[in-house]
Order: C-alpha cells, then structure tokens, then sequence
C-alpha cells in the first residue's frame, strides 16, 4: 500500500488493515495498528512499515493501547509465493528458532547475505529481527494470558536465555515481564484452576491462547468443513470445538479451537514448550486466519454466478493443514472417492500405522492418534493396506520421496514447483496436486474444474460444468480461486451442521 493510502485507513480506524502494516509515531515514539482508537496523529509525524519488527529496529515501541502485536497477520505472505513470503511463512513457523538463519538460507537455497537483503528491502527488517519481534509477540501473549512461570515462558517464546527475554521485553514493551502481568491482572484477574495457565475443563499443563481474527468469520462453516473430515482417533469435533493432534518439531501435541465470529480460543498441551510458536502458527494456517475476507467478498461478490454464494456466507474461509505431508496422504487417499469413504480409508490406516500420545490428560477425551508419518507409510504393504493396490503403490512411492527429502512440503515451498513434482509421481494427478497446494500450502487461487463438486454446484447454479467451460470461468475469480472452490462446495452442503456430512472433496 502507498504511505498515503496507509495514513486514510488511520484517519478512519479501518480494522481491516490490522496487520498489513504498523504506524509509527515519530512524537511519541510508539507503534500502533491502523485501526488504534489514539487520536491520530498528523501526517509529517508519521511513518508506516509493513511489519512490526521493522518499527522495533527504528526505535519504536509496540502500543500499550491497542496491541499491535495482538493483530492478525498480514495476508500478503499469504497471497504471495515468492522467495520473501515464503521465507516469512518459515519465520512464522519457527525455523530461526530451531535452525538459525542458516536454515532458513539453505532451506530457501540462498545466501544468508542476500536473503537477509531480500527481507530488509521488502519488510525492513532482517529475518533475526523478524524472529526476534516474534518471540516478543509471543512472550507478551503468554505473560498476559498465562500463569505460566516467567522461565517456561522465555523457552516457550523462542529465547536462548532469561536474560535474553527480559531485555527484549523491556526494549519492544518498554515495560519489564513482571510489569506487564501485573498490569494485566488490574485490568482482568488471569484464572488459576490448572498449572500453565489453563483455563476452565482444560487440565493441567494446557496453554490457552486466543487467536485473533478479521471478521467476517464464517466459524460454523469452516468447522463444518473439518469436522466432515475428522479422522478417528486423530481429529474430533464435539459440536463446539474441534481437536486434534499435532506432529510438532519437538515431539506431540494436542490442540482444542473454539471458534466464534470474531476469535478462536486455542488450548495447546505440548510435550515440548519450545514448539509453541510452530504449533499456534500452524492452527492459523489450518483455519486461515491470515485472510482479507472483505477483498475476497469484495471481487467474488462482483461475479454473477457466485454473488449469491458470498452473500449467504461471507467470510468463508479455504481450510488449510497443520502438516503438508499429511494432506498429501489424505489427498491420494481422497482421489475419487466421497468424503466418507476417504475418512473411513483414513481412519483405518491411522489406526494401523499411527502412533499413541499421551500429552493431553485422558479424562478429557481428546485425539490421541499421531497422523501416521511418511516414514511409516513409505513401507505400507500395498496387499495389507485398506484400499486398491494401485493406490496403495502410489501412496507409498510419494511418502518415500518426501521421507528422504526428494519433495518438501511445508511453508516455505514453491507452489508451483511442488505442483509439477507431485504430478510427476506415479499415481498422483493435477488433482491431487493442486489440492496438496490449496490445503497443504495454503495456496488461495487453486481451482479443481474436473472436480465432481464443483461440476455438480455449476450445475445447480445454471452454470456450464464442463472442466473447460469451469476452468475458463474461474479465471475471472483469481487470485481467489481458492475460496471460490469453497463457495461451490459449500453449496452442496445447505446445513452447516457437521452432523450431517456431506460433499464429495476430501
């Protein structure tokens, strides 16, 4: 966005521009959201940057008012697939933490000198600094939400020592930890009932968070979505929250969301505090709370045939995954067949193949079944597996590629690449891969015309259902083609209740 265009969405407090970028206060020497109800400052007095660490390297502190670091991500890192958004989806994920800068480089297959370049040209800061803002953003959210102890918080966040945490929490907050939970328990008292900070029902050692969203939501839908799709033992859906399990970088993890129209209420039981950042970033990809739904409404609303679609549900979001191998499996497995039939297959080779995990208490009844991993699948026996032997081949041939590493999916793939290495695996089509990069890569502008979904939605919207006709019209909806998909298949489905499963994409 131009810096002008920047200053009108202050002067109207414009919500919807909440983590596109930061306005820094050159009076005050703060940084605020676009939408901080301050009065605004004048135009000579201000300067904008597309990310909060950008501010923090120029000398501003974060907003006590209106929280800059509690705003949802920018969705341009989710629209774009260059070198630099995939490098800000890694960050996001908690590769700095885990690799150092180094792997973010080779991850990337750049130089450190020329990626780190790269991100200061286009966000203003150096990917340490954009980790290091990161795990400011996180450790404020844990002090102020938590009981947790100011120690397992500086590990939990990403900093290598107490000092470490302390001194960057007084230069980004201008406040020490202790300060700030004590500022927070003036204004809203921290429920005690479990160790970590967990709240009511959540048990001992659960971290609950609350994931912050840009409205319109359509919660009832995108649950609806996941919950048709919840495997046994590794996914559930209680008609309030969905759980699952988590394969994170530092062992197990269990996650329960409740969603609402304006946030998601995130409790997390980690066998590794250190994998909290990965696993809260990886929740927001699997909702996609990163999206601009009022630009996605705003060019699909303009469209004839889908007009009536978005304006039935508004903020619809394209589900993604907590794990790019995982939805490569539960993409073959899903070719040609209906919803329950790939969740019944899906269920059995969990059951035979996955792993048990006891990080969340048993009292709670949460998923307890690891997703099986590529390792494990890359030897499946295609006579004993649950499903055709062609089937069964293809699936242990992609596993093997992506178990020795031929193929990666995870945030920082190239979309189009990965694309064109699935295709070229036997038994994988441009369905498949185009879903694995829609769902798995949290790509917003695939469309599937031969999918037997969409061909019935066109149908029933008087449209013209042939792959050729369907494909030539979605050019129209990019770069949103994404959501555009949901839109059809949500029309097949005019009871949002998971109860009642219905559809035919896995």
């Amino acid at each position: 966005m131009l810096d002008d265009q920047c200053y009108r969405a202050v002067q109207s407090r414009d919500g919807r521009f909440d983590g596109w970028f930061v306005v820094a206060v050159h009076t005050t020497g703060i940084y605020c959201r676009p939408s901080c109800p301050a009065t605004t400052p004048r135009r000579q007095n201000v300067s904008f940057f597309p990310a909060a660490a950008a501010a923090q390297q120029h000398g501003f502190r974060a907003c006590k008012r209106c929280r800059p670091d509690a705003s949802p991500g920018s969705p341009e890192w989710n629209v774009r697939a260059d070198v630099v958004a995939r490098a800000m989806r890694l960050i996001s994920d908690g590769i700095i933490d885990r690799d150092g800068v180094g792997g973010l480089a080779r991850r990337l297959g750049y130089s450190e000198r020329h990626l780190h370049r790269l991100l200061a040209d286009e966000v203003g800061a150096g990917p340490l600094a954009l980790a290091r803002a990161q795990r400011a953003q996180t450790a404020r959210t844990l002090i102020e939400t938590t009981t947790m102890p100011m120690t397992d918080i500086a590990f939990a966040a990403g900093f290598a020592s107490v000092r470490q945490f302390n001194d960057t929490v007084r230069e980004v907050f201008a406040t020490s930890p202790s300060q700030l939970r004590a500022d927070r328990r003036r204004r809203e008292p921290v429920r005690r009932p479990g160790a970590g900070g967990s709240s009511t029902g959540a048990g001992a050692g659960a971290i609950t968070l609350r994931l912050p969203v840009r409205a319109p939501f359509a919660a009832a839908e995108l649950t609806a979505f996941l919950a048709h799709r919840a495997v046994p033992g590794v996914e559930s859906w209680d008609g309030t929250s969905y759980a699952r399990t988590l394969r994170l970088p530092g062992g197990a993890g269990v996650v329960r969301l409740t969603p609402t129209d304006d946030a998601v209420t995130c409790t997390l039981w980690l066998t590794a505090l250190a994998d909290l950042q990965a696993a809260v970033q990886r929740c927001r990809r699997l909702l996609d709370l990163d999206a601009d739904p009022v630009a996605v409404d705003r060019q699909l609303g303009a469209d004839p045939l889908l007009a009536p679609l978005v304006r039935r549900v508004p903020g619809l979001r394209a589900a993604g995954a907590v794990d790019g191998p995982e939805m490569l499996v539960r993409g073959v497995l899903g070719q040609q067949v209906s919803v329950a039939g790939a969740r019944t297959v899906t269920g059995r080779l969990a059951a035979a193949a996955g792993e048990r995990t006891e990080v969340a208490p048993a009292e709670l009844g949460l998923p307890d079944l690891l997703f099986p991993s590529v390792s494990s699948l890359a030897e499946l026996d295609p006579a004993a597996a649950p499903m055709p032997a062609a089937r069964a081949r293809a699936l242990a041939g992609a596993c093997r590629t992506v178990a020795d590493g031929s193929v990666v999916i995870d945030a920082g793939a190239d979309r189009a690449s990965l694309v064109q290495q699935l295709v070229a695996l036997p038994g994988i089509g441009p369905w498949t891969a185009q879903y694995v990069a829609m769902r798995g890569l949290g790509d917003p502008d695939v469309f599937l015309p031969t999918d037997l979904g969409v061909r019935r939605a066109l149908a029933a919207l008087g449209g013209d259902d042939t792959p050729r006709a369907a494909e030539a019209a979605a050019a129209r909806w990019s770069p949103w083609r994404s959501y555009a998909l949901h839109h059809l298949w949500r029309s097949l489905t005019p009871d949002p209740s998971p109860s009642r499963p219905r559809g035919v994409q896995p």
